[in-house]
């Protein structure tokens, strides 16, 4: 079985290289399931029913989102009604949303994820470590494959996590930072890790947003608004490949798609007979 987990998307420039390439690689990597980070899909902070309903017809079948999950109050319906997105499990149980989604895969096999917030340089919150604890005690007996996302800021953290973790769920793989790290790896008890996928979104940026903006506002102090930039689009992420019947990762690998391949992946998604011109 093989999983796609993609890092944080960032504005309308995420959204529509995603949109231009996840059905071709799904199709060209036999990809049974894809979830992502949805977080910053709207104008680079929080999301929208449209946005969230835009991301699934794309080819996305489950998000996860981090500190900037309630930015935008109109997806407080969602968090609350569908069951393809949650919301961090270590947020005070009144917080809008569910702790645990359970999807169905492309090979029918059920899977489960949830996300956590790290704490070292982060907004105060519960312990992720007892979260996730209690996440996976509550879990059902019959869901072998788990993902967490873990959105955090330190590698210390994500590490610790992933130790803390390790033969209890099929990955932890870190978002937040939006710069991949080269540490992905599969841990002596069989958990696929990587401390940061990064981000889909234009590259050509500070993390996303305009170069000149975030400069500006670092060198003077003068606040300005830091726009979601528009050049280099990438899809960043971790292919995972697993045992459906233990939930072991076998491999990890990152995955980095440019805008070259993700128009070539939009063309070999097309359907037969269809105009390509």
């Amino acid at each position: 079985m093989r999983i796609l987990m993609i890092g944080d998307i960032v504005g309308k420039p995420g959204r529509r290289i995603c949109e231009q390439a996840l059905r071709g690689l799904r199709q060209e990597l036999k990809i049974d399931l894809v979830v992502a980070n949805a977080e910053n899909a709207a104008a680079g902070s929080g999301l929208t029913p449209g946005i969230y309903h835009e991301l699934l017809a794309a080819g996305i079948d489950g998000m996860t989102m981090g500190d900037h999950v309630f930015k935008r109050r109109e997806i407080f319906p969602i968090l609350q009604n569908e069951r393809r997105i949650v919301r961090p499990a270590n947020f005070p149980p009144e917080a809008p949303g569910h702790e645990v989604a359970i999807l169905r895969a492309h090979n029918h096999v059920r899977v489960a994820i949830f996300s956590l917030l790290g704490r070292v340089f982060m907004p105060p919150v519960d312990c992720p470590f007892h979260a996730a604890d209690r996440v996976l005690a509550n879990m059902p007996h019959d869901i072998r494959v788990i993902l967490l996302d873990f959105h955090a800021e330190a590698t210390s953290d994500k590490q610790l996590m992933g130790r803390h973790l390790d033969g209890r769920v099929t990955a932890v793989v870190g978002t937040h930072t939006h710069v991949p790290t080269a540490d992905e790896q599969i841990l002596p008890g069989g958990t696929a890790f990587q401390c940061d996928m990064g981000m889909t979104g234009p590259h050509e940026s500070i993390l996303g947003r305009r170069i000149e903006r975030v400069m500006e506002t670092t060198r003077t102090f003068r606040p300005t608004h830091f726009e979601v930039a528009e050049n280099d689009a990438r899809i960043n992420g971790a292919l995972i490949d697993l045992d459906s019947e233990t939930g072991r990762a076998t491999a990890i690998r990152r995955i980095c798609v440019n805008q070259a391949e993700a128009d070539r992946l939009n063309e070999v998604a097309r359907p037969v007979g269809q105009n390509q011109c």
